[in-house]
């Protein structure tokens, strides 16, 4: 039996012998799997505070399958059957995992990230249909029920809502003193009437754990029968404004994406290993990778706080954190990686630590190689979207590990890079090397999104008889198998591994009276990796100030991390030959300056020049003193960007 793939021809010799046949019908089943072959063996631990990560609560496979199915009955006896959505607007909690396997158990599951404004979740709620909500009860300090309260009454198909209590996560010395604090903030907010006054009358409210310890954790109420081609999830993806981009995904696609990244990754994720979640529930990364990956294999699953690496000391903590409970895995986004940079390893023995696996925004070079070096610790860079389930490629665990590249593919997913005509019609597949169109095919590519006519145009026709899904981003592969992107056709601006689309950022500014027209790009960012930036044009005779325009995109933008860093008002957009605003231009700017402006914090003085070549950009830097090339060096290695140092010449440095 094969421990892991560590080149391409181990990925064809896998699937000479064919897609296993006894795979599940479900994701409920796949967990149950796991829990009848070691029922004893841990399966999840929380701890709500990471300067306190030793007060944990844990449960095993036998207790974690007993409360998924407890769980789903919860639901079905509220009405759900295979076609209602159970949403969720949840932190990091066990409960989240509960709703989020519970719900594909019982129905369909819609993720919905708790850091948008109340009226975009609201929207994100009737798009989906949900008629049963999962979130937080009112709670000093936590701000999603006071968002989420005010636009209950404009979710038309909600019948019941299922609160889940904070208090049922604190430690016992914490909880009397928080307890008083909920009463007193309930009083100050509902009076005596309490919170059934703040919710439409003809919406049932539930207390999560209350309802919950009163169903059967034997079996299935519902007596479902699988399928592998029900719905099992929704997850929103894309922009902020506009009709919601809801991504509707399959049983099979998410058993099929486990699977086949389990026999790739093959024995460094199953029974033994520990895995760290850290990333957010609402996104497939930490669904997939930190739970029904695992879930499957019998690994351990550590979720570490409600706001995983964003809470308060995760990043300082970290490293005792691993060697506390023995990570062996953990999934961050380059962010991440390059604040752990700033954290000493110190004594701390986590040896136990075999790899991280980095997606979601591309990986500085110089953040990967530090990282490793500093740790031992190898990166594996991979690529995936919310439409293929999760995983499409990866670098394997035991194979070569390509510095800038995201990896071989998955067993059993065909992806390649194409060449497309003007009206997106397949033409042929690229050769070696050459850059073209990603596109995936496979069981875990999902059914399509929820609106129709965000389906135009997304499948392409290769006269295979398969459905390949156009990822909108641009790579090529090597004579070994190997992926490298090489752009993203799509334009995403990736904050921190966040998903910004520019038009959640220039369609409300479209609609300012004084803008003509506004386009948002990306400025690196060493510590974020892009922040989104605005470049917008006046109409003829108009003025606005960007203290005036950024005032009103708060109005107007649901979500923060979509505010722009910048607004800058010029006199005329670049453009096209055609007309199209040439955004390049634009994030050639930004990058040239943001690059400047990370030189001069360090009191280096540079001219900074993009070069155009074949597969990209190259950043030409010219300095005025030949002494600060290696620290220039290390500053420019914390970006993702290939570069060239040269010193100015004497004639250069004289002022004229």
């Amino acid at each position: 039996m094969m421990h892991s793939v560590a080149t391409q021809a181990d990925i064809l010799a896998i699937e000479a012998q064919g897609l296993p046949r006894d795979l599940p019908d479900s994701t409920y089943e796949m967990i149950c799997r796991s829990a009848l072959a070691s029922p004893n063996a841990p399966a999840l631990t929380f701890y709500l505070r990471s300067d306190y990560y030793r007060e944990s609560v844990s449960w095993n496979y036998a207790e974690l399958v007993r409360d998924i199915t407890r769980t789903a009955n919860l639901f079905h006896r509220l009405g759900v059957t295979h076609d209602s959505v159970v949403a969720y607007v949840l932190p990091n909690l066990p409960e989240t995992h509960l709703t989020i396997w519970g719900g594909e158990a019982a129905g369909i599951v819609c993720a919905i990230n708790p850091m948008l404004e109340g009226p975009a979740i609201a929207e994100l709620l009737n798009a989906s249909g949900a008629t049963v909500l999962v979130t937080l009860g009112p709670f000093p300090g936590t701000d999603q029920w006071v968002k989420l309260q005010p636009e209950l009454h404009k979710v038309t198909a909600l019948k019941h809502l299922v609160l889940v209590d904070m208090l049922d996560r604190m430690t016992d010395h914490e909880r009397e003193v928080a307890q008083e604090m909920q009463i007193q903030e309930s009083l100050r907010l509902y009076g005596s009437a309490g919170v059934r006054s703040a919710v439409p009358a003809d919406v049932e409210i539930h207390d999560f754990w209350k309802s919950v310890i009163q169903e059967s954790g034997d079996a299935l109420q519902s007596q479902r029968k699988f399928s592998s081609e029900d719905l099992s999830s929704y997850f929103c993806t894309g922009g902020t404004t506009g009709l919601p981009k809801i991504a509707m995904r399959r049983h099979g696609n998410e058993v099929a994406n486990a699977a086949s990244a389990g026999l790739l990754l093959g024995d460094s994720i199953g029974p033994g290993k520990t895995v760290f979640c850290g990333l957010p529930l609402f996104h497939v990364n930490a669904a997939m990778v930190t739970g029904l990956l695992p879930f499957s294999k019998g690994a351990h699953v550590v979720l570490g706080t409600p706001l995983g690496y964003r809470g308060a000391g995760s990043i300082t903590h970290f490293w005792e954190i691993v060697a506390h409970y023995r990570i062996n895995f953990f999934s961050a986004v380059p962010t991440v990686y390059a604040s752990l940079l700033d954290v000493p390893v110190a004594d701390h023995d986590i040896s136990s630590l075999e790899y991280g696996l980095c997606g979601a925004a591309p990986m500085p070079v110089e953040v990967l190689r530090t990282f490793q070096q500093r740790t031992g610790i190898k990166i594996l860079e991979g690529y995936g979207l919310t439409e293929g389930a999760c995983i499409s490629s990866v670098n394997p665990p035991q194979g070569d590990r390509r510095l800038g590249s995201i990896g071989l593919r998955l067993p059993f997913q065909t992806m390649k890079p194409v060449l497309l005509d003007e009206a997106g019609g397949y033409i042929r597949d690229c050769a070696v090397g050459e850059v073209g169109v990603l596109t995936i095919a496979g069981p875990n590519v999902f059914a399509g999104y929820s609106q129709p006519q965000q389906n135009e145009g997304i499948w392409i026709d290769q006269g295979d008889g398969q459905r390949h899904l156009n990822t909108g981003d641009l790579g090529r592969v090597d004579e070994d198998g190997y992926f490298w992107l090489t752009g993203r056709k799509k334009e995403l601006i990736i904050r921190g591994g966040h998903n910004i689309d520019p038009a959640a950022i220039e369609e409300p500014l479209h609609r300012h009276p004084a803008v003509q027209v506004a386009a948002a790009v990306g400025r690196p960012d060493m510590h974020a990796g892009e922040l989104p930036v605005v470049y917008v044009q006046l109409k003829p005779g108009r003025t606005a100030s960007p203290a005036a325009l950024e005032e009103f995109l708060r109005a107007e933008i649901a979500e923060r991390a979509a505010l722009p860093k910048q607004i800058h008002i010029i006199e005329r957009m670049p453009l096209t030959a055609v007309g199209k605003i040439f955004k390049p231009e634009l994030k050639r700017r930004e990058t040239v300056d943001a690059l400047r402006a990370a030189l001069a914090e360090h009191g280096i003085v540079a001219s900074v020049s993009i070069v155009e070549v074949r597969d990209g950009n190259v950043l030409h830097v010219e300095l005025a003193d030949h002494g600060m090339e290696r620290k220039s060096a290390e500053i420019l290695g914390r970006f993702p960007f290939a570069f060239s140092i040269t010193q100015a010449s004497q004639s250069d440095q004289q002022p004229a």
